[in-house]
């Protein structure tokens, strides 16, 4: 199949194939758009099963990240990288060394930051052969405290704040307490949304492939604990996608009963097709790329080199009013979130609609 009839294929800009058989690097660099900025967008490392799950990854991947900036009205474009590999067994420091060089070649058109199966140990690492790079700086938060580059925490407050506003618009309360939320991923982004979740009142049925993290999750959060695939035949109020994409899709849709689809995974949805289904069965859904724009929005703000906490912590927030606005025109018009939300990007993209000014720091 050629690159340009791939059915992920969106315009992109760029698609760049690295090789470097001395340190083992195979890795595919997308860049979808830069109307707005230079694409940035998470690295990430995973043993793909072939070449075409790389790249159909890598490409539905950039194009929400250039959404994903968009919607939250940032001065960046949508780009990613996925490694081709086992982060346990082969990630080295010459390997990302190599993911750097490759990185400064391409001038600055893409920068990359941490994702699935990268760490910001690992950014620093990538930054010793390129300053295209971010994620890793250490912040001051408002309290004086410094804290690491690690954009979880902030992806996992706009995920909180955004089953907030699902649960305003479908259950009309302000409030978590006593709902079942299912949680299907406990990474770092997804264990930091149980925890908030949890202190809201929420009772949490939860799993994941990390037998350790489940036990911490029943023992600390007194979580119910679930099989892989028994958590979509759960009963619970809102189901939490925080692992990979795709688990929303019409065979898991027979099984879950749900009111609220909101959680911090990319791709939740297999096709467009599945958001309409979701629109049809009157389940409120949080389109990904939106409720999980925290963490671009904390690395933004430190790639400009003008991070303030408070500022953050208010542009994070904004993410609760737009989701508002998406389910309520949603409702109003019927059209389904996932559609209407890809609409409202594209709008902000040809409008150049951002609240930032770009300024490239080292």
């Amino acid at each position: 199949m050629s690159l340009f009839d791939h059915v992920e294929f969106d315009n992109h800009e760029q698609i760049n194939y690295v090789c470097d058989p001395e340190s083992g690097l195979k890795a595919i660099i997308a860049v979808h758009n830069t109307h707005l900025g230079p694409s940035l967008g998470g690295t990430r490392m995973y043993p793909y099963a072939s070449e075409d799950d790389a790249l159909t990854d890598v490409l539905r991947l950039s194009r929400g990240m250039t959404y994903k900036s968009a919607m939250a009205r940032l001065p960046l474009g949508g780009g990613k990288s996925v490694i081709i590999g086992d982060p346990k067994t082969q990630k080295t420091p010459e390997l990302l060394h190599a993911f750097g060089r490759y990185l400064e070649r391409l001038g600055g058109i893409y920068i990359a930051a941490e994702d699935s199966g990268t760490s910001v140990p690992d950014m620093k690492i990538v930054h010793e052969t390129t300053s295209y790079v971010t994620g890793y700086h250490e912040k001051v938060d408002k309290d004086g405290t410094t804290k690491s580059g690690d954009p979880s925490p902030a992806t996992a407050y706009g995920c909180f704040l955004g089953i907030q506003a699902a649960v305003k618009h479908q259950l009309k309360r302000d409030d978590l307490s006593g709902l079942t939320v299912g949680m299907q991923g406990l990474g770092n982004v997804g264990y930091r949304m149980a925890k908030m979740l949890a202190q809201a009142g929420a009772k949490l049925v939860v799993t994941d492939v990390n037998t350790e993290v489940l036990k911490q999750a029943e023992q600390e959060l007194g979580a119910t604990v679930v099989g892989l695939d028994e958590i979509y035949r759960q009963k619970m109020d809102i189901f939490a996608p925080c692992a990979l994409g795709a688990t929303v899709n019409p065979a898991t849709l027979k099984e879950l009963d749900v009111s609220i689809i909101a959680g911090s995974a990319n791709n939740q949805l297999d096709t467009a097709e599945t958001g309409r289904l979701l629109h049809e069965r009157g389940i409120c859904y949080a389109p990904d790329y939106v409720i999980n724009a925290g963490g671009i929005i904390d690395v933004c703000f430190e790639t400009l080199g003008a991070y303030d906490s408070d500022k953050v912590n208010a542009h994070i927030e904004g993410i609760h009013d737009t989701l508002m606005e998406i389910f309520e025109r949603s409702a109003r018009e019927n059209i389904p979130a996932s559609d209407l939300a890809d609409t409202i990007a594209r709008e902000r993209l040809a409008k150049g609609e951002t609240t930032l000014e770009y300024r490239r720091t080292a």
